[in-house]
């Protein structure tokens, strides 16, 4: 009997499962949100005494939050600024980022919008104020509901830095705090833009910008005008084996690029 209980503690071990109970706090990005979500469950299918906590609160939320030391992985749709590493530093954290996958930031019209493309400096134009109406770009006669993501998102910054180029955005613009708000406010609103990551484009309709369409390929290889990698930062390099290294590496796996693609994201390997 002795010897059974033995052996199967070296299978557990072995499997990467450990006798304890394990935990994992993960904050940031509601674009990473839906990748971290699906390995989580995952993870808690083959773990069932795995303790994952998801939150989705945004990018800069999230590196405050492992600066803090109030997660083990932030989640973020940009790289951690200059500023936020040296408070990490400062705080004895040493933030290591983890490429996960890559993402496209998606101009997102209602479906019924007959405006068929958009160049970045019309996009610009229209968060910007200069362009207000969709007659401007070939449309109908419908005022523009220009909508963005708040100013703590990732998302938000990536637009900001290859859309607008550092211009300020309209007084009018409405901003909401996550993608799908984002998604929803275009999918009911027929004078609507937004714009979202890969992962939210159900029920509105994607605009090619400058002649290119988000797709796996265009995303994956950069051609794509605004494309992005998406991240996962720890503190330090995780110890080999832990449930930490084994969540931050698993986007190497088949499965990992199995969930990656089902949620919409562009994998970095191909299987």
């Amino acid at each position: 009997m002795k010897k059974m209980i033995v052996g199967m503690m070296a299978a557990a071990l072995a499997m990467g499962v450990v006798a304890h109970a394990e935990t994992l706090q993960i904050d940031g990005s509601t674009t990473v949100g839906p990748i971290a979500d699906a390995f989580a469950e995952y993870f808690k299918s083959i773990q069932p005494d795995l303790a994952i906590t998801v939150k989705k609160t945004g990018s800069g939320d999230g590196a405050a939050a492992l600066i803090d030391g109030r997660c083990d992985i932030a989640t973020m749709s940009r790289f951690m600024k200059t500023e936020e590493f040296q408070k990490a530093v400062g705080n004895n954290v040493l933030p290591v980022a983890h490429v996960v996958a890559m993402d496209g930031v998606c101009v997102v019209v209602h479906p019924s919008n007959p405006v068929k493309a958009l160049t970045s400096a019309q996009v610009r134009d229209i968060y910007t104020g200069k362009i207000s109406n969709w007659s401007q770009v070939g449309g109908s006669n419908t005022p523009i509901v220009v909508i963005s993501r708040d100013t703590s998102s990732g998302t938000y910054e990536t637009f900001e830095s290859l859309v607008m180029k550092k211009q300020p955005m309209a007084a009018g613009v409405e901003y909401v705090n996550a993608n799908p708000q984002a998604q929803s406010r275009v999918r009911t609103t027929a004078g609507a833009i937004a714009y979202v990551g890969l992962g939210f484009l159900e029920g509105v309709k994607v605009l090619p910008i400058d002649g290119i369409m988000p797709t796996r390929q265009t995303v994956g290889n950069g051609t794509y005008p605004v494309a992005r990698p998406l991240f996962l930062f720890t503190n330090g390099y995780p110890k080999l084996g832990s449930v930490a290294h084994r969540f931050v590496t698993f986007y190497l796996t088949e499965k990992g690029q199995e969930l990656i693609e089902a949620k919409g994201f562009v994998p970095l390997t191909n299987y």
